[in-house]
């Protein structure tokens, strides 16, 4: 059996030459562009053939008769069984022109050489997309019911495989493949396409909710999903019988799914939290669509709009199928399957694998230099309170990492011992001395950065000062919520003001500003602490939306308990497991690398819910907390003794690992 192939080299073509050559004494001709000749060679070693069996044939789909030349023609002649064109576009985010240039007038020129070479049977992988948007269950022996073909990828599918019916002139067969995916054995995908898009969206949910978690999902028409490995074996399976000529087989997924079951499926198979609760979304049908339209006429309308698509790696086509309203019916396909072994899989058994391959392989973030050399090496990178715990670790990482690396902190003894230990590990920091609760200093320090450096292009507002003590125990103490507000909030704030300018000029820079888990949760023995952090949280909230498009960025890490020198007065976090310092500079890390808004534990987050929707149950559990852990010995003057802890604090300090109590 001789066969002729167009598209070999794509996704689903190099499979099927590879099964139609696992027939014995099969040959296959293959199209193949003369400047990729050098793919052939490649091509063979995994066919697992040699020169003789596998044979490129030069030419172009774009040229009549693909191009393929006289004597090549007159070779080939009488000598194809089946030809199989599988050679187009599968990309809805293609231009129009590349669509038609491909799509159809590539099948014109392919049926032109078919007709050429006397084929026996002319065998066209068209698409689902032929039927365009029809509303109903699409037939296999249906095609001028097609409707909705504005799109161009409905269009020409549609176009290409009515040429094949009108003009083909010899047998033909036409397969219609839902959307392709990675093969159900090993996952194995050549691109981000259909499905895939939503997978950076469950792995997004993932790391924010836990996996026992339910959450809302979006409901809408259904897709048709099946894998790579069913359409071939299915194609190879029918073209070899009798009786398929003039006839249409369906190679779709018989029971289909809901946009929102695709998704709950995936997100189980990414272990995310399932998703029990479904917005319909054509619930937003009832909006006229004069109005949508208006509305993303508004400039900000479309910023957002597209901000976020960019942001989930979600193309515009993409919402053309939320609520895709056909269904396919595939009878003629089962019955012609009959007896094979061959049937499509069902998508649970299966999607575990096709998420595996994804974020080994395809997932975007694996092709970005995420490393903090990537983001810091030659960059300047100041840390305020870096003299010590948090700072200090953080100081190490970015000066290892190649950074221009400046600590500041009020005890000159302390930054000389920093540089001491940077020098020893073979980097250096340059140190300044420096009070950030001292506002005329923090314009000096900053006048010092502009002339010595130019400014700065990473900016961490470490530096801070914590005080646990009850507000009954505060009566007397109101410079306590002074002190703490001057460093953590205008301290910060000077310093920053003074630093964006020269950030502005440069159209970029990035500013991490440490707060506290406290400021989510509502921590009690904290209000001067979380309401200095909170303030601080708020300012960053709008300078981040006032700076948005002038290349400046703005991370909040709302830190869990640390290990540092700062908690050391408060003997009962001796029971408390916490970060330790260099766990908190890889969140600092995280945070220069990927520039998110926010950086929070679970925990926090959970609290901050549980406050916006039940804040009665989250002051009575933090009230319980609070009554749970006793004041520090400071704060009862030195007359506390050693602390005691209930056997209820116990188990909740296991429970709620981080939280300031």
């Amino acid at each position: 059996m001789r066969y002729f192939v167009t598209g070999a080299t794509g996704f689903i073509g190099k499979r099927l030459v590879k099964k139609l050559l696992e027939r014995k004494g099969t040959v296959v001709y293959f199209l193949l562009r003369p400047e990729s000749a050098d793919k052939a060679a490649e091509l063979r070693r995994y066919w697992g053939v040699g020169a003789t069996r596998a044979i490129a044939v030069a030419g172009d789909l774009t040229a009549k008769k693909l191009g393929v030349a006289a004597a090549d023609i007159k070779a080939l002649k009488g000598q194809v069984d089946h030809f199989y064109h599988l050679a187009a576009v599968y990309d809805l985010g293609a231009s129009a022109e590349a669509q038609v240039a491909v799509n159809i007038d590539g099948t014109r020129n392919t049926l032109e050489l078919a007709r050429a070479i006397e084929a026996g049977h002319f065998h066209h992988v068209s698409s689902i997309a032929a039927a365009g948007l029809y509303e109903g269950v699409f037939r296999e022996d249906m095609f001028e019911e097609a409707e909705g073909l504005d799109h161009p990828y409905f269009q020409t599918k549609h176009e290409s495989e009515k040429l094949v019916r009108q003009d083909a002139k010899l047998a033909w067969t036409v397969y219609r493949p839902a959307m392709v995916v990675g093969d159900s054995q090993t996952g194995e995908m050549d691109k981000i396409d259909g499905p895939y898009y939503f997978f950076k969206v469950i792995q997004r949910i993932r790391q924010i909710l836990p996996p026992w978690m339910p959450s809302i999902g979006l409901e809408g028409g259904r897709v048709n999903i099946v894998p790579v490995d069913y359409v071939v074996d299915a194609i190879a399976a029918i073209s070899h019988q009798d009786k398929i000529a003039q006839r249409c087989f369906h190679l779709v997924d018989p029971v289909g799914y809901r946009v929102g079951d695709v998704l709950d499926i995936f997100s189980r198979a990414a272990h995310g939290p399932r998703m029990s609760v479904f917005v319909n979304a054509a619930l937003l049908g009832f909006i006229p669509r004069g109005v949508r339209k208006g509305m993303m006429a508004l400039a900000p309308v479309r910023r957002v709009r597209n901000a976020v698509m960019k942001d989930l790696g979600l193309p515009e086509e993409m919402l053309t199928f939320v609520n895709y309203p056909t269904r396919f019916d595939c009878r003629e396909t089962t019955a012609a399957l009959k007896g094979t072994g061959v049937a499509c899989p069902n998508l649970k058994d299966y999607a575990w694998r096709l998420w595996d391959y994804w974020e080994r392989h395809l997932d975007p973030e694996l092709h970005i230099d995420r490393s903090l050399k990537g983001a810091v090496a030659g960059k300047v990178v100041l840390i305020t309170g870096g003299s010590s715990g948090i700072g200090l670790a953080a100081a190490h990482k970015f000066a290892e990492a190649g950074a221009t690396t400046l600590i500041c902190g009020r005890d000159q003894d302390k930054l000389d011992a920093a540089c001491a230990e940077a020098r020893e590990k073979g980097y250096a920091f340059i140190a300044y001395a420096v009070d950030i609760a001292d506002m005329q200093d923090c314009d000096r320090f900053v006048q010092q950065l502009a002339a010595a450096h130019g400014g700065v292009d990473f900016l961490v507002n470490n530096a801070g000062r914590s005080i646990r003590r009850a507000i009954e125990g505060s009566y007397e103490r109101f410079h306590d919520y002074e002190r703490t507000m001057q460093l953590n909030y205008f301290g910060a704030l000077r310093v920053t003001m003074g630093l964006l300018p020269k950030m502005v000029e440069k159209r970029k820079g990035h500013v991490v500003n440490i707060s506290s888990i406290g400021v989510l949760t509502n921590a009690p023995r904290f209000s001067a602490y979380v309401a200095s952090k909170a303030a601080l949280d708020s300012w960053t909230r709008c300078a981040a939306s006032e700076f948005a498009d002038q290349g400046v960025t703005f991370t909040t890490i709302n830190m869990p308990l640390v290990r540092t020198p700062m908690i050391a007065p408060t003997k009962i976090y001796d029971n408390v497991p916490t970060l330790s310092p260099e766990e908190a500079a890889d969140l600092i890390a995280q945070a220069c690398i990927f520039k998110p808004v926010r950086i929070a534990t679970k925990l926090g987050i959970t609290g901050q819910v549980l406050h916006a929707l039940l804040p009665r149950v989250a002051q009575i559990s933090m009230n319980t907390s609070f009554r749970m852990f006793p004041d520090s010995d400071a704060a009862q003057g030195g007359k506390g003794g050693k602390p005691q802890i209930a056997a209820e604090a116990e188990a909740l300090k296991h429970m709620m690992r981080g939280i300031h109590f």
